[in-house]
């Protein structure tokens, strides 16, 4: 079993685990300024990863770009693993690989703080992605625990590449936001990323 076998109804039945629905949930995070980098990258590239519509093109045509401009927002202080295996759990299925992962950690080589947990969404359904996110982050938060690092909430996120969801999990209650946010809303996106690699 890995993450990718966690829809959000066998998420629900195997960990105790409080889900709470929320419009809004990041409505206190301010917009961040976009780079006139990204801004340049994005225009030459979301149409043609629209266009194209695999997975394989929106994730490097407009994920990797934008999760490139939170690392360079931390001065590089931070980690960015892409298609990384991440197993922290066997038994419990909590195994495999994670589209991406942030950790808080400037260390490439492993991942050593984990924070921010982003899903591609399969088929471009956000809702079926929502299963595996929350169980790469509940595996973030167990690494978290086991290593010792003084990280209290794990962020989330599934996304098309021009759709993102958030989520967020703190203890045994995890939040997930009832709002979709669009390409269109850039700044706000990077928002909730930066936030999440601040803690």
């Amino acid at each position: 079993m890995a993450y990718s076998d966690f829809s959000l109804t066998k998420f629900k039945k195997d960990f105790q685990i409080n889900i709470h629905e929320q419009n809004d949930l990041f409505s206190n995070i301010l917009p961040i300024q976009i780079s006139d980098k990204l801004i340049n990258i994005l225009e030459e590239t979301t149409e043609l990863a629209l266009a194209i519509n695999t997975e394989k093109a929106r994730s490097e045509m407009i994920i990797t770009p934008i999760l490139l401009e939170v690392r360079r927002s931390a001065d590089c202080q931070i980690s960015l693993f892409s298609g990384t295996d991440f197993n922290v759990d066997n038994d419990k299925g909590l195994n495999g690989y994670c589209d991406f992962v942030i950790s808080r950690s400037k260390e490439q080589l492993t991942i050593n703080a984990p924070v921010i947990i982003i899903v591609e969404a399969k088929n471009e359904n956000i809702k079926n992605g929502l299963g595996q996110c929350m169980a790469a982050m509940l595996a973030a938060q167990i690494f978290n625990e086991r290593e010792g690092n003084n990280i209290k909430t794990i962020y989330g996120a599934v996304t098309t590449g021009d759709i993102w969801k958030f989520l967020k999990l703190e203890g045994i209650n995890l939040f997930v936001d009832l709002n979709n946010y669009y390409i269109k809303e850039l700044n706000k996106i990077l928002g909730i990323l930066i936030q999440g690699i601040q803690g």
